[in-house]
């Protein structure tokens, strides 16, 4: 599977609105692949992406029940919440970024490098797997100045707690300068034509219906740092 990233002829507004005219060459992708461990939860959730000369643009859709979130602080574990996550491979070896964004619109951002995708064992603030090979990918938290400069408009209130029981459509749209990336991996040179690798994810750890699911599919271990998995994203010319 691959997704291709069209070029936008105009900038989006990051307003939230899915049908505006620059997102409208944009491919639409669906999350459909469930871990076994979302049993009691299966949202609808699109997501699509386009770039210009200086950087990506990521709007997802999502079709949800049950959403909270309460994390507000940067590189908070925003994953506990209803959450919507990005993790991209510019270069080949060369480790990926996980944009995780809940529905309130906060940000984690981490460079992870090291190890090759199969040493890969953990995310942030989780507990090393023991069984696992000894060497762990490094997680390096991209600092504000950086992570900052990531345009969000959220759809949500930044918190929202209690829970929203009933069926509630929310947005999340970015826009991610390529000097992000080019601080870690170097200059990017000419972006159309490049293939990178990438995976789009949804989770809610903490709510009260858990569930996590992805655009490519995954083995069965809940741990969406795995890049194995991820899937060729290549931008049009």
């Amino acid at each position: 599977m691959g997704y291709v990233i069209n070029k936008a002829t105009q900038r989006p507004s990051l307003k939230g609105q899915w049908d505006e005219t620059p997102w409208r060459s944009a491919n639409v992708i669906s999350l459909t692949n469930f871990l076994s461990q979302s049993k009691s939860r299966h949202p609808r959730v699109e997501a699509k992406a386009l770039y210009q000369d200086d950087g990506l643009f990521i709007f997802f859709r999502v079709f949800d029940k049950y959403v909270r979130c309460v994390q507000t602080q940067y590189q908070a574990q925003v994953c506990t919440d209803s959450c919507v996550e990005f993790f991209v491979e510019p270069r080949a070896g060369r480790g990926y970024f996980n944009f995780e964004i809940n529905a309130g619109g906060t940000l984690l951002l981490y460079y992870c490098g090291g190890p090759r995708p199969a040493e890969a064992t953990g995310k942030p603030g989780t507990k090393p797997d023991q069984s696992a090979p000894t060497k762990r990918p490094t997680f390096n938290p991209v600092p504000w100045e950086l992570g900052r400069q990531v345009a969000i408009y959220h759809s949500l209130p930044q918190v929202v707690d209690p829970e929203i029981e009933q069926d509630t459509e929310w947005r999340v749209e970015y826009f991610i300068p390529f000097t992000i990336f080019e601080h870690y991996v170097g200059p990017l040179g000419t972006i159309p034509g490049q293939v990178w690798r990438a995976n789009f994810y949804k989770c809610a750890d903490q709510t009260s219906h858990p569930h996590w699911l992805t655009w490519a599919p995954m083995g069965a271990q809940c741990n969406f740092h795995l890049p194995q998995y991820f899937a060729p994203i290549k931008f049009s010319p």
